[in-house]
């Protein structure tokens, strides 16, 4: 998209910046309470009142901060001045990094006090807001990221925009001083043109991302995905898996696809190599810095192509949606250092991210002080070692070898750290280790001329003391804003992990947590979900007045780990609730004209663009998400006007299906779905049968993503399978002298293979 307006062109030229992407966390909650402590002495701007994490963390800032809302626009109304927006979150590198030079800078402070009304968004909180203003950045610079900084006029449009700005000027780029000056007298010289070209502006974005159907629009076809699959395997990185050169993201939704289409076409070229790349891949990356070897959990991404060296912070829906991608591959594969790192992951999200009420935490900060004596915070301070840390934590040996020799070879540690330079520019991670796994147990014992069993215990035995070590440390920051729709990627990871590992444990995680979404983060007189909520008093669950209402993504996640969760627990009120959701979303986002889902309601007039995501990055697009929804449902629900509908989805998208399907891989997924069409397995026999039992289990351990499995109770109970399903399937049920035989019917089309009425026959049909 090109805006080629005189506004843009002679103030983008001071606005500058490559792509920041997020990289911070430090680990107090930010209460208001505690924000006052920390600022004793200073007066709080309005941000005070807030709830938000990141917004709590500029509240004792010199810039007089208004949040979103009608006092902000009515002021600039009123005193005829521009908005200075700021968006960004409180795990965000660069946000902080801009704070700290600019929004805790007197004089500067002044300059937007003065001539701006300034507003800080938090965009995990208002995605809407972000949306609308990220798309201008992007379209009038090229490139976008966080801290996002935009200038609007009173009318909420948009005027010139960017991402961080230093405070000053050098000699490559003009500094957030200058730009200041420049805008306000470009506003106070010519505020009519400035408006004007502000619509313009405004007009020409609302064209471009407009998604509009032909209604001649035909269905994709598997030639989508036959041409997804080909364009990854183009960026595929054959040496060190992942997508791209650096940096490097996890991608799950490529893992997703890939493992679908792997499923559909596991002999051939195309479908083995779509399972080896995710294989690889989740390999390197369990193997990588990226992966947390001491407490767990994945970092957000790596900033070199050996997935060495992350941006620190962890972010739940990474989480959530890694967890779901290593069940499935392991499903698929038996290998079991694929199972080790889910476990290990969810072990990670249940001590550190987990409120009492079974909710979960957004994220932890990359920063931190290095130690309690510190002041200022540095990038990975949690997570990193040196050389002689390592030796003082672990003085042992094991035979005549130091058990610090053996951890410095194992995660290719060196007496003066293994970053280099150049992923280091401001020195922080100097003479530190990023633990990433350089040699096998055996070359290990070779070297040192051990035992395999001596190197596994040694190493087990040190992480568990480096881990204490670190414990000793000030912790990342916790953003304990609970998202509606991360949580729901939180519960489709514990969900699916419950499957492939039959760990009631973790199913329990999981029923828990959507317990948490129905009571704290829906209304059921008006079936509406809301955005977030936060952890009060005593533990407590606390809500913002007024509450934020849920937006397209909370819905379609929601629905859809309500889905997982029913496969994982087979338990009729998670279906049912589903159900209703679905006809909620319907209700408030569907696009009655040219299908799709937009990603806002019509209730918020400060919003000005209702746009469609198109693409699935590090969260799947909502309309992604709900085309598969719509079919599960249809075949759980018999309901065939609810595949209508996911078709029409897949018609709105079909010029990006077709063109660039790279760009929407969950989506293909629901096209595998659609054309290769889906499995119904019905489970036969008493529910304490050993034997019926393991039919569930073996059914569930395996990966098949298109099927809808219904134990023959649910048929004959008055729940929401037995009123959809009953009718269909019930016939298929078979019993001897008044009980029900152990058999498990697999079916298409209604259409069903002889029954199953051992292990071994049930394997040898799926």
């Amino acid at each position: 998209m090109k805006l080629n307006f005189v506004i843009v062109k002679s103030l983008q030229k001071f606005c500058r910046k490559p792509l920041h992407v997020a990289s911070l966390r430090p680990r107090l909650t930010m209460s208001a309470r505690m924000t006052a402590t920390l600022h004793e002495g200073k007066t709080p701007n309005l941000l005070i009142n807030e709830r938000s994490p990141y917004l709590l963390q500029h509240a004792y800032n010199p810039v007089k901060w208004y949040p979103w809302g009608e006092e902000a626009f009515q002021k600039a109304k009123n005193e005829s001045k521009l908005i200075f927006l700021s968006v960004g979150y409180s795990t965000c590198h660069w946000c902080h990094v801009m704070e700290k030079e600019s929004f805790e800078n007197e004089e500067i402070a002044n300059m937007l006090n003065q001539n701006f009304v300034p507003v800080k968004v938090d965009r995990e909180e208002r995605p809407d807001v972000d949306r609308v203003y990220m798309t201008f950045v992007q379209a009038t610079s090229g490139h976008g990221g966080w801290p996002m900084s935009v200038w609007l006029t009173p009318n909420l449009k948009p005027f010139v925009g960017g991402t961080y700005f230093p405070p000053d000027d050098s000699m490559f780029k003009r500094g957030f001083k200058s730009i200041l000056n420049v805008i306000s007298q470009k506003w106070n010289e010519d505020k009519d043109k400035c408006n004007e070209n502000a619509d313009k502006i405004m007009e020409s974005i609302q064209k471009a991302v407009q998604v509009t159907t032909d209604v001649s629009a035909t269905l994709p076809t598997l030639d989508a995905c036959e041409k997804c699959v080909e364009q990854m395997i183009e960026m595929f990185d054959d040496n060190l898996g992942g997508f791209g050169v650096a940096p490097k993201f996890p991608q799950p939704v490529n893992f997703n696809f890939l493992l679908r289409y792997h499923c559909c076409f596991p002999e051939t070229e195309h479908g083995k190599k779509a399972l080896m790349m995710v294989e690889k891949t989740l390999l390197q990356m369990a193997d990588g810095g990226i992966y947390d070897h001491i407490g767990y959990g994945f970092h957000r991404y790596s900033t070199d192509k050996f997935w060495h060296v992350p941006h620190f912070e962890k972010m739940l829906y990474d989480q959530g949606q890694l967890a779901v991608a290593y069940a499935d591959c392991y499903a698929t594969t038996g290998n079991e250092k694929l199972k080790q790192t889910l476990c290990n992951l969810l072990d990670y999200v249940k001590r550190d991210l987990t409120h009492s009420s079974g909710g979960f935490y957004s994220a932890e900060d990359a920063d931190s002080l290095p130690s309690h004596d510190d002041k200022v915070k540095k990038e990975g301070a949690f997570y990193v070692f040196t050389s002689a840390e390592l030796k003082e934590i672990l003085p042992d040996k094991i035979g005549n070898t130091n058990l610090a020799d053996i951890v410095q070879m194992y995660y290719g540690m060196t007496e003066n750290g293994n970053v280099s330079f150049e992923q280091d520019p401001h020195g922080e991670l100097r003479g530190k280790n990023v633990l990433i796994i350089r040699a096998t147990v055996e070359e290990i014992a070779e070297k040192y001329e051990t035992t395999r069993d001596d190197v596994i215990s040694g190493l087990e035995i040190s992480r568990e003391r480096m881990f204490q070590k670190r414990c000793q440390l000030p912790r990342p920051h916790l953003d304990d804003k609970m998202l509606t729709a991360w949580n729901a990627l939180m519960i489709s990871g514990f969900a699916r992990a419950a499957c492939v590992t039959d760990n009631d444990d973790y199913r329990q995680v999981a029923s828990t947590a959507a317990h948490f979404l129905k009571v704290n983060l829906y209304d059921e007189s008006t079936n509406l979900l809301l955005r977030s909520c936060y952890p009060g008093q005593d533990g407590s669950v606390e809500q913002i007045s007024p509450p934020i209402k849920g937006f397209d993504a909370d819905y379609a996640f929601t629905i859809r780990s309500l889905i997982d969760l029913y496969e994982a627990t087979h338990d009729d009120r998670w279906l049912e609730w589903a159900s209703k959701l679905q006809d909620k979303q319907t209700e408030l986002f569907w696009d009655d004209k040219d299908g799709g889902y937009f990603s806002v309601d019509q209730s918020d007039s400060s919003i000005l663009l209702r746009m469609k995501e198109d693409q699935d990055g590090a969260e799947p697009s909502a309309n992604s998400v709900s085309a598969l929804n719509l079919l599960r449902l249809s075949a759980y629900l018999n309901q065939p006007k609810l595949q209508e509908q996911s078709e029409n989805v897949f018609k709105a998208f079909s010029d990006r299906l077709r063109k660039a399907p790279f760009a929407l891989p969950e989506m293909a997924s629901g096209l595998l779905w659609l054309w290769k069409g889906h499995k119904q397995i019905v489970v036969s026999g008493p529910e304490d049968s050993d034997v019926t039992k393991s039919f569930v289990m073996y059914i569930d351990s395996k990966f098949l993503p298109f099927k809808i499995i219904v134990p023959s109770n649910k048929l004959s109970k008055n729940g929401v399978v037995h009123r959809h399903l009953a009718g269909n399937l019930s016939g298929m049920i078979s019993t001897s002298g008044g009980a029900l035989k152990p058999e498990v019917f697999v079916c298409e089309n209604f259409t069903c293979q002889l029954p199953a009425r051992s292990l071994q026959e049930l394997k040898n049909i799926l």
